[in-house]
């Protein structure tokens, strides 16, 4: 019997490879930054996986900017800090 199909996504900081269900999905929804826990969240999504140094990186850096295609302000950035992958 064949097995079923798992999507695969990849973290936007490490760009790990993994399952989907493995990796948190953020989203920009009304104007603020907020973790998609149904992964059906309208908006543009970006993936992290579940390392605390990923998150620290993409409050850091540019790279969820880009990934999210949406420049995040510094109250999106502390509330990115404050997160704790779980």
């Amino acid at each position: 019997m064949a097995s079923k199909h798992r999507p695969q996504r990849s973290c936007v900081v490490c760009r790990e490879k993994t399952d989907k269900r493995n990796l948190v999905r953020l989203v920009f929804a009304a104007d603020s930054l907020r973790i998609d826990e149904t992964g059906k969240m309208n908006g543009r999504g970006a993936y992290l996986c579940r390392k605390q140094k990923c998150w620290e990186l993409a409050a850091a850096r540019s790279t969820l900017d880009n990934a999210l295609r949406r420049s995040l302000n510094d109250h999106d950035r502390n509330l990115l800090r404050q997160m704790k992958p779980s």
